[in-house]
């Protein structure tokens, strides 16, 4: 759902632990900084957070409250792939 939104080039959701009963939904976020400055112009990288942001508050209203990304981190670094072009988890985190 998160690689819908227009300028984002790819994505990944992980959980990171809050405490021992409660886990927290986060995702790490490479963007199209060419695309994103053609829509938004020339911006600093925390006000394309917030247009993110505002993309990933419109997911999570349609997904019940377990699911809801409650943290972002954007990049315009490509994840690592392997071979067959699938993103290397383990390197990300």
């Amino acid at each position: 759902m998160i690689n819908k939104i227009p300028y984002i080039k790819e994505s990944i959701v992980y959980q990171r632990g809050k405490d021992k009963t409660d886990t927290m939904l986060c995702a790490k976020i490479v963007y199209d900084e060419d695309l994103i400055k053609h829509e938004l112009g020339e911006k600093t990288e925390e006000e394309y957070k917030e247009k993110i942001w505002e993309g990933i508050k419109e997911i999570n209203k349609k997904l019940p409250d377990f699911k809801h990304i409650k943290k972002i981190e954007i990049t315009t670094e490509e994840f690592v792939k392997t071979t067959t072009h699938k993103i290397k988890r383990y390197m990300v985190k």
